[in-house]
């Protein structure tokens, strides 16, 4: 039986000398792996659609195991995605995180459109640093341990300002400040990104301007909080920070 999906390419494999098994995300089934029979080859009519970051249709023969493409048409590339290699570096921890922390056939129409959005603003040269702080703090939902931002983890208390508190899982009030003595010293700026990450919603997602220091401060706190609490490692993740390092300018020069 033939089915139809409409959906963001997350994950390509390579299946024997000329084929690739393909991890598409989509509003109507969530991941779904199919098989693109020859794709591999440079004149195949899979070539161009089995890239990773594609969004398109996808016709596929369903069985009990991996489908089999019958037809795809491309319906955004994200050229602008796929031609630089520091923007394709954060457009890869995005597509692997969504592939770690989701089930197969697990249909999310709300977390494709998040995809989505956010690929569209990377494509279109928004900070991608920023962006993917956004589905980090998202996706920590999705993993099950989704901090609490809005008051202290310990009390309760509502009462600005917060640190960061990976023993509490989340916001610590200065009155709590004692009863964890590794507590994270974070600006206010810091939380209050966090607790907007965590409510955005992804097609009101726009520019937002972050200072530096407020970037550092956010990726330490999300990788932290990701190392005590959800415990996965990316590739994709490795190759960023090696990018990120070669992009910057040499302080001794």
């Amino acid at each position: 039986m033939l089915q139809k999906i409409e959906g963001i390419i997350i994950r390509t494999n390579d299946y024997g000398e000329t084929n690739k098994i393909l991890t598409v995300y989509s509003r109507e089934n969530g991941k779904t792996a199919l098989m693109a029979r020859g794709a591999k080859r440079p004149k195949s009519r899979f070539a161009s659609v089995s890239q990773l970051f594609v969004y398109g249709t996808f016709i596929y023969q369903k069985s009990k195991g991996i489908g089999t493409l019958n037809q795809a048409d491309i319906i955004d590339s994200f050229r602008d995605v796929r031609s630089d290699l520091m923007v394709t570096a954060y457009g890869a921890v995005m597509v692997e995180l969504i592939d770690r922390l989701t089930e197969d056939q697990d249909k999310n129409p709300y977390l494709f459109e998040l995809l989505y959005q956010l690929l569209h603003h990377l494509n279109e040269g928004d900070d991608g640093e920023i962006l993917l702080r956004i589905l980090e703090t998202k996706m920590l939902t999705y993993s099950g341990s989704t901090p609490t931002l809005h008051e202290c983890a310990n009390c309760g208390n509502t009462d600005l300002p917060f640190m960061f508190s990976l023993r509490f899982g989340g916001a610590l009030c200065t009155q709590c400040l004692a009863n964890d003595d590794y507590h994270l010293k974070v600006s206010p700026a810091v939380m209050k990104l966090l607790r907007l990450f965590q409510q955005i919603n992804p097609a009101r997602i726009g520019q937002i301007s972050v200072k530096e220091e407020t970037k550092k401060q956010l990726k330490e706190v999300l990788e932290l909080y990701y190392q005590e609490y959800v415990g996965i490692k990316l590739k994709s993740k490795r190759f960023l920070d090696q990018m990120t390092r070669f992009s910057q300018p040499d302080v001794d020069s």
